[in-house]
């Protein structure tokens, strides 16, 4: 092999190769070979994974958030590389949207609830409450309180 590099969409790999017996020089190509992630549903129905649907989940949760386009193509591509890099064939579907809520909390606590009150289907109030009351808990252990005490004379 005389050279190597990645192409320009760096989707491949452009070789230059010499043959050992008559030394004529040629190009060769090579692709990662992508394997599909099947997604088990929550019905036993099995579907090719498709990060768009993430990312219209994302998109849903984050409505009049401060939060970029940008912001949620990143998370969308970091699941999807988690997902290639466990070399799993299948892959049930709240596994993933356990993913998709631990990336959630960590960028907006209002987009996580929103998300999470869809993909949870909570049942009813109190079960909602529960998740609140469970974040609201994390956000006190996690911060400690600045304010001014309060001073009666």
């Amino acid at each position: 092999m005389v050279d190597s590099r990645p192409t320009d969409e760096g989707e491949s790999i452009r070789r230059r190769r010499e043959c050992l017996a008559c030394q004529r020089r040629f190009t060769t190509y090579e692709q990662v070979e992508i394997l599909p992630i099947i997604v088990i549903k929550k019905d036993g129905s099995r579907q090719v994974f498709d990060k768009q649907k993430i990312l219209n989940g994302l998109l849903r949760a984050t409505e009049k958030r401060p939060i970029s386009l940008n912001d949620l193509t990143r998370i969308v591509n970091s699941i999807e590389l988690k997902l290639q890099n466990e070399l799993r064939r299948e892959v049930r579907s709240t596994e993933i949207g356990q993913l998709v809520m631990d990336e959630l909390k960590s960028l907006d606590e209002v987009a996580y609830v929103r998300f999470a009150s869809v993909y949870r289907e909570f049942k009813d109030i109190n079960s909602f409450m529960s998740e609140l009351t469970s974040l609201l808990k994390k956000n006190e252990d996690r911060e400690p309180d600045t304010r001014e005490p309060d001073t009666k004379e």
